[in-house]
């Protein structure tokens, strides 16, 4: 949340967190030097300053946190993060994009229990079948956030979420028990092929295995 806060209330001192990990790094030994160093810090004392460069830096964007201790475990990815003048640029852009927007570091059933009829609810949870060891998501139900959908939707919430559809290029599809009559609507969306199966895989080519997302809407387009 450090991230978000300082993006809308500091930008500039966002840019500086990053360019002061960032600059100087002239090819991949070094920044695989400068990410063992910053992610050993951060593992340390956490902090948003490390966490924005190591999500820049690390393997895919994947981020996996142990369970035994909480500590980010994803190594370094085998790219140039972008450069600190690009990086200036996005804080820019969405700077201006989350003006107007409040950030809360709350459990999501908390954060749901909020919203008034009318309002839009937009979940984007832990995917059951690829993402358990991902996010801190050791602990997450699917089954409790299912139900927190339900009672959002029986006071005239709208809730929108997205979740597994297919892999492998459609050869294996995520089954799912949803309560019937909670969601009215469902797309499925080509989002490319795994980067979390990559990682996975050592980098290797996955040419066969393409990912469609299911986007589950509680209400009628």
């Amino acid at each position: 949340m450090d991230i978000w806060f300082t993006l809308k209330e500091d930008p500039d001192q966002l840019i500086q967190w990053y360019a002061a990990r960032r600059d100087g790094l002239k090819d991949h030994n070094q920044v695989k030097a400068r990410y063992a160093y910053v992610l050993a810090n951060f593992n340390q004392n956490p902090s948003g300053a490390d966490f924005v460069f190591l999500t820049r830096t690390c393997y895919g964007g994947v981020v996996r946190f142990r369970k035994s201790d909480g500590g980010m475990s994803t190594p370094c990815g085998a790219h140039m993060p972008i450069s600190s003048d690009s990086f200036a640029k996005r804080v820019s852009i969405w700077h201006k994009r989350v003006q107007g927007t409040n950030f809360f570091c709350t459990d999501y059933k908390e954060t749901i229990e909020l919203a008034q009829p009318g309002d839009v609810i937009y979940c984007d949870p832990p995917y059951t079948d690829s993402q358990a060891i991902l996010y801190g998501a050791q602990k997450f139900q699917f089954a409790e956030l299912l139900d927190s959908i339900d009672k959002a939707k029986s006071r005239g919430v709208y809730v929108a979420l997205s979740i597994d559809g297919s892999k492998k290029s459609g050869l294996h599809e995520v089954l799912l028990d949803f309560p019937e009559g909670l969601f009215e609507t469902e797309a499925s969306i080509t989002v490319g092929r795994s980067m979390l199966h990559r990682f996975q895989m050592n980098g290797q080519s996955l040419e066969g295995d393409v990912v469609k997302d299911r986007l589950l809407l509680t209400y009628n387009l």
